[in-house]
């Protein structure tokens, strides 16, 4: 995997938007294997086609990039996607595509994660403000995701600090990652909400008082349940089920990773 872009192409736009979107769709043509099914290309729809950008043509999954220049080796909390009201709708009816975050410095890509369809919930959507009456677009209202608050297990680095992944280990995660897909949008909220406070307890073993400190936070996430500690429970007998969690005894619990 060659992380230079074809900086050739860049001849003959001006906009720097398009010139990144060029360069960067033009390098995912080339370099990239499908990493839900490990197929050695992915291809590229028509231009401006609205659900997505490239897909599989063996297991027909699609995907969308997103990417902007970054003098640091890390992704960043957030990026920005398009708008608001399309992002939701595409959340909750579970047709928006996987999603490639990429960043890149000097045409050189720095990293690329993919993030599977099924870590998306409308809670990681960021509204932004509307456009002001003098823009072109005026009272058009985007949207950021929040990949801050996507679980650790939901980010698939293909490239991370200029170095490529193993293409085996990708597909594992993803096959790993796909133990977490489920096909209701309130019971995924959830799931993915206690995974993420259960990774952000520092130990490996940790017990279910710790996990109880974050009752707070999620009742503000989910002000409908007024059972929290039940929940929480629920979730980590799934997160067990999915093999992402031992039970250790009663009321302690080990990761696995």
């Amino acid at each position: 995997m060659n992380l230079s872009f074809d900086t050739s192409l860049a001849k003959g736009y001006h906009s720097s938007s398009q010139i990144s979107r060029v360069v960067t769709e033009d390098w995912l043509a080339r370099n990239m294997f499908c990493p839900v099914c490990g197929a050695p290309i992915l291809s590229h729809y028509e231009a401006n086609k609205p659900v997505a950008d490239f897909f599989c043509d063996d297991c027909k999954s699609d995907f969308e990039l997103k990417s902007k220049e970054s003098k640091t080796a890390t992704i960043g909390h957030k990026i920005a996607d398009g708008a608001y009201g399309t992002m939701i709708e595409r959340i909750t009816s579970l047709r928006n595509p996987h999603l490639f975050v990429m960043t890149y410095n000097n045409w050189t890509v720095n990293n690329l994660l993919m993030i599977p369809n099924y870590f998306f919930v409308p809670e990681i959507i960021e509204k932004r403000p509307p456009l002001k009456e003098t823009a072109r677009r005026a009272g058009w209202v985007g949207c950021n995701i929040e990949i801050g608050n996507i679980p650790e297990s939901g980010k698939i680095f293909i490239v991370r600090n200029s170095k490529q992944v193993d293409k085996a280990k990708v597909v594992d995660l993803y096959q790993r990652a796909l133990m977490l897909r489920t096909s209701r949008i309130d019971s995924r909220g959830w799931l993915l909400d206690v995974l993420r406070c259960v990774e952000r307890i520092p130990k490996l073993d940790f017990s279910l008082d710790e996990v109880y400190a974050f009752a707070d936070e999620l009742q503000r996430k989910h002000p409908e349940n007024n059972f929290i500690q039940d929940k929480i429970r629920q979730q980590l007998q799934y997160l067990r089920d999915k093999g992402f969690i031992k039970f250790i005894s009663r009321g302690h619990y080990q990761k696995v990773k």
